[in-house]
C-alpha cells in the first residue's frame, strides 16, 4: 500500500504546477538559506550531482556512491544483494519522467526503478558526465575518456554515435531547447546533434570544454566555458557579457529558475542575474564552499547548490529582510515611516533612507540639512512633509531639505503625531510632551502635570472624538484633549500590563493598544484583552497594523502574528473564545526579539502597496500580505524502515516479525523541502492506538512490548504551509506468537486448569468421604463398645436378678403373691428379650434388607394397618425414582429411622387420609421424601417441636450427623413433607474397584480410560 501511494503521488507531483519559486526581485542573501557541510559531516565526499524523482526524494551523487535525501536526513543507499553500480564515483545522475533514476558513474551507466538495478555494457568503461532525456524519452548519455560517444537509450536498446572520434575526446554536457534540437557540447566544440544530421560550431577559444548548456533570455543557446559565459547567435559562437570582468570569472554551471532568475556557478562562488542586476554569495557569506559542481531547482522551486565544501539550499522567505546589501546606509533601523506616495522612510544611526521601488536615496547632515545622522522618530503631517527627530534637534523636509525646528530639543524623542485641528505633538523622554502648530513650539506639558512619573512611548490621533491618544512606557494609555487627560486605562483596568508599543484606532472609535501584556481593546470604557489564553502564541506585542483586507498583523516577542477580522469580532462576541492565528517565525524570516527593537516610532507601517513594514533590529522586515508563499503540493510520505529489537527490516512488503518483540521503532519521512523541520505527523497504530497521535516533527514512532497479532501502522503528514497529505503511507505486519501466546496453548491451559479443578474436586470429595467413613466407624465402634457394656453388665445383671426373683416364686405356695409375681417375671423376660434385640440394634442394621425402599414400605404397611384415622384407614404409597443401590449400613440405618419417624408422626398425628413416600436414587444424590395431606404442624412447632416431645429434633440431629440435609414444609390444614436429601458420594456403597480418580485409572490390559 505505502509503495502503490509513494507511486500516486509521485504522478501527482510530476503533473502538478509546482508549489512556488523563488521571488525574482530579491537578492540571493534575502533569501532563505542552509548549508550542509562536509566538514560537520553531513556528507561525504563532494556532491557532483543532484536529481529528484517523482517519489519526492532528492538523490545526491558523490565520489564515494550515491545518496538518498529528504531534507533532514541523508541515506547511503545500497543495490540489491549480489549487484552494485559500474563504479562508486557518481558523476551525473537524471530522473526521467517514467520513474527511472539514470545514474552516471566513472566506469559506466545504470538504471534503477522499483527495486531493479539495471547496467548498460555498451558504456561499460566510459565516464559518463552528461544525461538529458528528450521529448520522446529517449535517454542521451555522453561519455568521455576511454570511450569518447553518444549513445542513445530507448526500450532497453542502445545505439552509440562518435566512434569515428568525431566528437574528440567525448561529451561534457547535453541539452535540449524549447524547439526540440538536441545539443552537445564535446571537446571538438558545440554540436546540434538532432533533428538532422549532426551539425558541428566551432568555438573561439583554445580550451573547449563546454561544462553546461541553457537557452538564454535572448533565445540563443548560452554555454558555460572556463573562460566564461558564451551564446551561439547566427551561427556563431561570440562571448555573453559577464556580470564579473576578470579572469577570476570561471563558470561551471547555468541555471535559469522558473521565474527568469539566472544562477551561475563557478569556481569563485554563487552569482544570480536578475532584473538587471547581478549580486554574488560566496563562502564568506555562508555558502557552504566557493567551487561550485551542480546547480539545481526542485518542485518546490528550491534552488540547490553542490559545492566543494556541501550543499546549500536557497528558498523564499515569506518575509523578507532589506538591510545594508540592499543599498540601505546602516543596519541598525530604529523606525519606520509609509509615505503617502509610496515610498518608505527609515530611520538609522547613519541617516535617513527613502525607499521606493527598490531604489534607496540616502538623506545625511552633510548633504540635505539633516540635524544629525542619528535619526530617532519620524512622521508625516498633512501636508505631505516628513519630520524627523534626530540627536541634535527635529526637522521637517521641505523641497528636499531639511528645516530644524526650534526649541525641539534632540535625542530621545520617542513619537510624533499630529490630531485632526492641525497640530503636531512631540513625545519627549525627559521633557514631557510639546505641541506645535505652525512649525512653531506653542505649548510644553511635563509629565508629571498629565500625572505620570514616565514618558509616551507612542502616540496617535483620534478622528472621533478630538485630542490624542497616549501609550505609556511604564504602562497604559490616556485620551488628551484640550490640555488634559479626559480618560486612562491601566492595568487595573483589564488594559494589558507593560509598556505600549503601539496604537491603532478604528473607524468606528475603537482603540487598540499594543502591550506586553496583550493586545488591548478599548471602546466605551470597556477594556478587554487577548492573550496566549485566547489563542496568541505568547503575550508581549511590540506593534501593530491592519492591512488591506482588515487583519490585524501583530509584531510579537515569538514572531509575526496575522489575525483575521473574523477571528477578532468572534472573540469580541465571546471574551472566553480561542482564536485561530497564522505565525510567521524565524523559519519564515521573521527574527523574534523578546525586547522591542527600537524605542522610537513609528515601528510597524503599511505602505501604499499594502506591505507591512516592522522593525527587527537588523534592517527592516517586509510582508506582503498579498502574495503570501503558499506550498499547494502535499508531501508525498514514505515509511521507510522498520526497526525490531535492532534487525532492521524492508518496507516493501508485508512482514512477519518474530515473536516477543520489545523495542519496535518506524522510521517515516514527508518530503517537502522547502521546510522540513516545519512538517507536522500524525501516526496511529491500527490495533494498538484507537486514535490518531499527533507527533509534531517527529520521524520515528517507537513501540514496546506488542502482543502478538496483525497490525497497520499508518502516517500522514502537512507541509509547511499546512496542507495535509490524507493518504499518508501504511504499512502492514504481524509478531508471530511465542508457543505459550498461541490458541492452541490457551486452550491446553484452560483444559488442564478445569481437569485441575475437577482433580481437586474430587479430591475433596475423597476428603469428606474418608472424614465421613472415618467418624462411621467410630459410630460403629461406639455402638458395638456401648452394647458390649450392656450385654456385660446391665443384661448379666438383669439375668442374675431374675434367676433370684425365680428363685423366690418357687419358694412361694399358691396364691395372689404368687401369681403377682410370675406377672411381674413374665413382664421382666420380655423387657430381658427386648434388651437383647436392642443390643444386636446397636451391633447391627435395623432393617433385615438392604434395599430401603422394602424397608420403609414394610414400615408404612405396618404403620398402616395398626392406625385408623378419624376417616379410616390412611392410604400409603411408595415411589421409587432411578435404579436402587445399595446404601451405606449405618447411614442407612440413620435414613431408615428418619422415615420411621417421619411415618410415625403422619400416622399417629396428622389425621392425613394419604401419605406417600418417595425414594429418588440419583447419581450426585439420594433423596427420600414423606408427605401427607393432614391437618398439619402449627409454625411455632415446626422447628423445636412440642415440649417434651424429641422427633423432629431428632430426625433433624440424626441428618447433619450423617451430612445430610434436612428440610420441613407443613401449614396448618394443608399436610407435611419431609426431604431429606444426602450427597451420593457418601451414602451409596461403593462397588469394588471404583476407588481413585476415575481420569486416570487404567482400563483393562492396561489402556487409559476415555
Amino acid at each position: 500500500m505505502e509503495r502503490r501511494a509513494g507511486i500516486a503521488f509521485g504522478i501527482l507531483l510530476a503533473c502538478c504546477p509546482c508549489a512556488s519559486a523563488l521571488n525574482p526581485s530579491l537578492d540571493i542573501n534575502q533569501f532563505a538559506h542552509t548549508a550542509w557541510t562536509i566538514r560537520d559531516g553531513f556528507f561525504k565526499g563532494h556532491i557532483t550531482s543532484i536529481a529528484q524523482t517523482p517519489d519526492g526524494y532528492l538523490w545526491l551523487g558523490t565520489e564515494f556512491g550515491l545518496l538518498r535525501f529528504d531534507g533532514v536526513r541523508s541515506v547511503s543507499w545500497q543495490p540489491p544483494a549480489g549487484e552494485r553500480l559500474p563504479d562508486d564515483i557518481v558523476l551525473r545522475l537524471l530522473a526521467a519522467r517514467d520513474g527511472h533514476l539514470w545514474i552516471g558513474t566513472a566506469k559506466g551507466l545504470a538504471s534503477w526503478k522499483d527495486g531493479k538495478l539495471t547496467q548498460y555494457p555498451e558504456l561499460a568503461g566510459q565516464y559518463v558526465q552528461a544525461l538529458v532525456e528528450d521529448r520522446e524519452g529517449t535517454i542521451w548519455a555522453g561519455g568521455t575518456l576511454s570511450a569518447r560517444k553518444l549513445c542513445a537509450i530507448q526500450s532497453g536498446s542502445v545505439l552509440c554515435y562518435g566512434e569515428d572520434g568525431s566528437l574528440g575526446g567525448g561529451v561534457l554536457s547535453l541539452y535540449e531547447d524549447n524547439g526540440g534540437n538536441l545539443w552537445a557540447g564535446a571537446f571538438t566544440g558545440l554540436w546540434r546533434w538532432k533533428p538532422g544530421p549532426p551539425k558541428r560550431y566551432p568555438t573561439p577559444d583554445q580550451v573547449t570544454e563546454i561544462n553546461n548548456l541553457i537557452e538564454g533570455d535572448n533565445g540563443a543557446l548560452w554555454m558555460a566555458m572556463l573562460s566564461g559565459i558564451r551564446q551561439l547567435v547566427d551561427g556563431r559562437v561570440e562571448a555573453y557579457p559577464s556580470p564579473r570582468s576578470g579572469p577570476r570569472f570561471r563558470p561551471n554551471r547555468l541555471l535559469r529558475d522558473r521565474n527568469g532568475g539566472l544562477w551561475i556557478g563557478t569556481q569563485d562562488g554563487l552569482f544570480r542575474m536578475h532584473q538587471g542586476k547581478t549580486d554574488v554569495f560566496t563562502k564568506s557569506d555562508g555558502l557552504s564552499g566557493d567551487f561550485i559542481y551542480n546547480l539545481f531547482e526542485d518542485r518546490e522551486g528550491n534552488v540547490w547548490v553542490a559545492t566543494r565544501g556541501g550543499l546549500d539550499r536557497f528558498r523564499d522567505f515569506a518575509v523578507p529582510t532589506i538591510s545594508v546589501k540592499q543599498g540601505l546606509s546602516n543596519a541598525t533601523v530604529v523606525s519606520v515611516l509609509a509615505a503617502r506616495d509610496g515610498s518608505v522612510w527609515l530611520g538609522t544611526n547613519d541617516g535617513l533612507n527613502r525607499w521606493i521601488d527598490g531604489q534607496v536615496t540616502i538623506y545625511r547632515k552633510g548633504t540635505s540639512g539633516l540635524p544629525d545622522d542619528a535619526v530617532e522618530s519620524l512622521f508625516q503631517d498633512d501636508g505631505g512633509r516628513i519630520w524627523v527627530s534626530t540627536d541634535h534637534g527635529a526637522a521637517y523636509l521641505d523641497h528636499g531639505r531639511f528645516i530644524p525646528v526650534g526649541a525641539v530639543p534632540g535625542r530621545w524623542v520617542h513619537a510624533m503625531a499630529g490630531d485632526s485641528a492641525g497640530n503636531l505633538w512631540i513625545s519627549h523622554q525627559d521633557q514631557g510632551l510639546f505641541h506645535l502648530r505652525g512649525g512653531i513650539v506653542v505649548e510644553e506639558i511635563p509629565w508629571a502635570r498629565l500625572g505620570r512619573k514616565d514618558f509616551a512611548y507612542t502616540l496617535h490621533p483620534d478622528p472621533v472624538q478630538g485630542g490624542l491618544w497616549l501609550g505609556f512606557y511604564l504602562g497604559g494609555v490616556a485620551h488628551f484633549k484640550d490640555d488634559q487627560v479626559h480618560a486612562s486605562y491601566a492595568s487595573a483596568d483589564g488594559l494589558g500590563e507593560g509598556f505600549v508599543g503601539g496604537l491603532q484606532l478604528d473607524h468606528d472609535g475603537t482603540l487598540w493598544a499594543a502591550t506586553q501584556g496583550g493586545l488591548s481593546r478599548v471602546k466605551n470604557g470597556h477594556v478587554a484583552t487577548l492573550t496566549s489564553k485566547n489563542g496568541l502564541p505568547c503575550d508581549s506585542v511590540h506593534g501593530m497594523a491592519e492591512d488591506d483586507d482588515h487583519s490585524l498583523w501583530l509584531y510579537m516577542a515569538c514572531g509575526l502574528v496575522q489575525i483575521a477580522r473574523p477571528e477578532l469580532d468572534a472573540w469580541l462576541t465571546d471574551p472566553k473564545r480561542t482564536i485561530q492565528t497564522t505565525v510567521f517565525d524565524n523559519t519564515d524570516g521573521v527574527s523574534s526579539n523578546a525586547r522591542l527593537a527600537s524605542g522610537y516610532s513609528p515601528r510597524v507601517a503599511k505602505s501604499a502597496d499594502g506591505k507591512i513594514w516592522f522593525l527587527i533590529g537588523d534592517g527592516v522586515s517586509v510582508i506582503d500580505p498579498h502574495h503570501l508563499p503558499f506550498n499547494k503540493l502535499p508531501s508525498p510520505v514514505h515509511i521507510e524502515q522498520i526497526t525490531a529489537d535492532r534487525k532492521k527490516y524492508e518496507t516493501s512488503s508485508i512482514q512477519r516479525l518474530p515473536p516477543l518483540i520489545r523495542d519496535l521503532e518506524i522510521e517515516y519521512t514527508a518530503l517537502s523541502l522547502v521546510a522540513p523541520e516545519k512538517i507536522h505527523f500524525r501516526v496511529k497504530l491500527e490495533g494498538r492506538d484507537p486514535d490518531w497521535k499527533d507527533v509534531g516533527n517527529e520521524r520515528k514512532a517507537f513501540y514496546n512490548d506488542l502482543p502478538p497479532r496483525n497490525y497497520r501502522f499508518r502516517v500522514v503528514a502537512s507541509n509547511n504551509s499546512g496542507v495535509w497529505n490524507e493518504a499518508g503511507a501504511s504499512f502492514d505486519f504481524s509478531i508471530a506468537p511465542a508457543y505459550y501466546q498461541t490458541a492452541w496453548f490457551r486452550a491446553s491451559c484452560v483444559v488442564a486448569f478445569l481437569g485441575l479443578l475437577w482433580a481437586l474436586h474430587r479430591f475433596r470429595l475423597h476428603q469428606i468421604a474418608q472424614r465421613f467413613n472415618t467418624r462411621m466407624v467410630a459410630r460403629v465402634d461406639e455402638r458395638t463398645r456401648i452394647a458390649r457394656e450392656l450385654h456385660d453388665t446391665l443384661l448379666q445383671s438383669f439375668q442374675a436378678l431374675m434367676i433370684h426373683f425365680q428363685a423366690v416364686d418357687n419358694l412361694l405356695p399358691p396364691g395372689k403373691g404368687k401369681d403377682a409375681l410370675e406377672k411381674v417375671l413374665d413382664r421382666a423376660d420380655r423387657a430381658l428379650v427386648e434388651g437383647r434385640n436392642a443390643i444386636q440394634n446397636i451391633r447391627s442394621s435395623t432393617t433385615v434388607t438392604n434395599e430401603l425402599s422394602h424397608a420403609v414400605t414394610a414400615l408404612g404397611e405396618e404403620l398402616a394397618g395398626s392406625h385408623d384415622g378419624e376417616t379410616g384407614p390412611a392410604t400409603f404409597r411408595v415411589s421409587v425414582e432411578g435404579t436402587p443401590r445399595d446404601l451405606r449400613p449405618i447411614l442407612r440405618d440413620d435414613i431408615y429411622r428418619i422415615a420411621r419417624e417421619a411415618l410415625q408422626n403422619a400416622f399417629r398425628h396428622a389425621q392425613a387420609s394419604q401419605i406417600e413416600a418417595d425414594i429418588t436414587y440419583g447419581d450426585s444424590l439420594l433423596r427420600l421424601r414423606v408427605r401427607d395431606d393432614g391437618k398439619g404442624i402449627d409454625p411455632k412447632h415446626l422447628q423445636a417441636g412440642r415440649d417434651g416431645h424429641w422427633g423432629l429434633p431428632g430426625m433433624r440431629e440424626r441428618a447433619q450427623q450423617i451430612g445430610a440435609q434436612f428440610e420441613m414444609w407443613s401449614e396448618v390444614g394443608a399436610g407435611t413433607e419431609v426431604e431429606l436429601r444426602i450427597p451420593g458420594s457418601i451414602v451409596y456403597e461403593k462397588a469394588r474397584g471404583r476407588d481413585g480418580l476415575r481420569l486416570f485409572r487404567k482400563k483393562k490390559g492396561g489402556a487409559n480410560e476415555r
